[in-house]
């Protein structure tokens, strides 16, 4: 293999999803990582299948979200069976209209999410040193060492920083000598890719439940082709090791009542499923992404996609500090931030998915006749279908409590650390539909004002924002219009009132102020946000 450099800025141990959209934002920062991990290549077996909205809007700010779109699918429905009887139904498609540009739920296997970052980083010459290992890791000062194993070649690196995404085993968060606190769930699991006789619909996510155990079918691109995730049958789990599809059909069959016919097997494996999360998420200049800080049930998708988040949370203030333009402290709010994410995760998937693999004689009492009304009632009540689709494609999370969120001025529905909501915008000055979204598309912090603001005002935000920051702030003013009345309305600005809103980077508000005012701008980028005056 080519030696890798002696020094770099930032050295990332593992090239699962996680690691690779870490190294892809730095890329998009000017920040050229090295990334390493001991497989020999990318893997086309991979357990995790959903893309959430959420995941697509930062692959989209990637301007990479269009190939998601054309090899994916949507799901379009959900269908919940209990012995075999359809018992209730809910219609995924378009769920999360206006909420926004991906109200669905795409499914797209890992090992695809994968192959188009690492495309991203090809085009950006930035290799993977696969078959690569890290042996040790000390610290030297401000910096660290690390000792890589290449074959027979050992090699020493010095780094600025050390991102562990090198999964639930991980070499970094053992050497950093944190706990992975939580446990195993106690029946053993299979999982297969498929493709069978037209039986089961390859548009809906078909979940299958008994006595036994359960069964969920989730289409893949190519027609009548599924990932299963099944409980192995008891009498199965002492030969795990040596079993094939052939062996968990009967069962698969009797849970969904249906003659099972393979037509294609694709791959086979058995596995047990965790529920742990790292008591720390950073320690020193050691930061922890994705399945090394957490790990949980495969329940509504939400593993791969928190992993994603996590490096697009990280990657833009690790970038601005060793750019010098913000100061060390901002690093300390990824794991403030990240962490409560995690922790509220595993309690939801932990919870749902003790219920859905109960065998007890009350979760199959629930299972039977709770479940379906829940499902069935809540579907109907738009309030929490808005608050579901919000959770699931992960729109809903909010840094509110983050030591970097500011809201000033009369209170309001969205606060300073929500997600900047998705409004389609009329540009008045190109004459041209856009989004909010868009103009905060470019890397760095976007200064978003609305209302009616005299222009030699506006020249006077620009200026300052040359002077002081060196374009490392996006500026865009939307005055007043009927055309874009939504988007007044939705932000709770009244006619002839102002807002000011600074975005952070991973598209969260920092700061909210009725009033535009450039000294509270200075003071909240310099003293809370911790911009270094350039």
């Amino acid at each position: 293999m080519i030696a890798p450099p002696q020094h770099t800025s930032v050295l990332i141990v593992g090239a699962g999803p996680s690691g690779l959209m870490m190294a892809a934002q730095l890329l998009r920062y000017g920040i050229q990582p090295v990334i390493i991990d001991s497989k020999p290549g990318p893997t086309d077996q991979s357990k995790a299948l959903a893309v959430q909205a959420r995941s697509l809007e930062i692959y989209r700010q990637m301007g990479v979200v269009d190939r998601l779109l054309q090899e994916g699918k949507k799901a379009k429905g959900l269908a919940y069976y209990k012995d075999g009887k359809h018992l209730a139904g809910l219609d995924l498609g378009e769920i999360g209209n206006d909420q926004t540009l991906f109200p669905y739920i795409l499914l797209y296997p890992q090992s695809k999410n994968e192959r188009v970052l690492l495309d991203y980083l090809t085009q950006a010459t930035c290799p993977v040193y696969w078959q690569t290992s890290l042996v040790s890791l000390k610290q030297l000062g401000s910096k660290s060492e690390a000792t890589l194993q290449s074959g027979n070649d050992t090699y020493n690196i010095t780094c600025d920083y050390v991102i562990g995404a090198d999964g639930a085993h991980s070499v970094i968060r053992k050497q950093m000598g944190m706990h992975f606190k939580g446990d195993t769930y106690n029946h053993k699991f299979f999982l297969a890719d498929v493709k069978l006789k037209a039986i089961i619909d390859d548009q809906l996510v078909s979940l299958y439940i008994d006595q036994r155990g359960f069964a969920g079918f989730f289409p893949l691109p190519e027609a009548n082709t599924f990932r299963i995730v099944a409980s192995l049958p008891d009498e199965l789990e002492q030969q795990d090791e040596n079993l094939t599809m052939n062996a968990v059909l009967p069962a698969l069959n009797s849970i969904t009542k249906k003659d099972l016919q393979v037509e294609k097997l694709n791959w086979f494996t058995t596995y047990k499923l965790h529920h742990r999360m790292a008591t720390a998420f950073s320690e020193a200049n050691c930061f922890l992404i994705g399945d090394a800080a957490h790990i949980h049930s495969p329940v509504g998708g939400q593993g791969m996609n928190t992993g994603l988040q996590d490096a697009y949370n990280l990657a833009w203030k690790l970038a601005a500090v060793l750019k010098g333009q913000m100061v060390g402290n901002i690093l300390t709010s990824y794991a403030d931030e990240r962490m409560p994410v995690a922790k509220e995760l595993l309690n939801t998937t932990d919870r749902i998915f003790n219920v859905v693999t109960s065998r007890s004689w009350f979760g199959n009492l629930l299972k039977r006749y709770v479940v379906p009304k829940v499902l069935k009632f809540g579907w109907e009540n738009n309030s929490i279908r808005e608050q579901f689709f919000k959770r699931a494609s992960q729109t809903g999370i909010s840094y509110r409590d983050s030591k970097l969120s500011l809201s000033l001025g009369r209170p309001t529905d969205i606060k300073a650390g929500d997600r900047l909501p998705y409004l389609e915008i009329f540009d008045e000055k190109k004459k041209a539909l856009t989004d909010i979204h868009t103009w905060c598309a470019k890397p760095g912090f976007t200064l978003l004002t609305f209302g009616h603001v005299q222009e030699s005002f506006l020249f006077a935000i620009a200026k300052w924002l040359t002077q002081d920051y060196n374009g490392a702030i996006n500026f865009f003013h939307l005055p007043y219009s009927s055309a874009n009345q939504k988007v007044f309305d939705v932000l709770q600005i009244t006619e002839g009132t102002r807002k000011a809103v600074i975005v952070r980077p991973d598209m969260h508000i920092g700061y909210l102020n009725d009033l535009i005012d450039i000294g509270m701008m200075d003071n909240y980028l310099h003293n809370i946000a911790g911009f270094t005056y350039l």
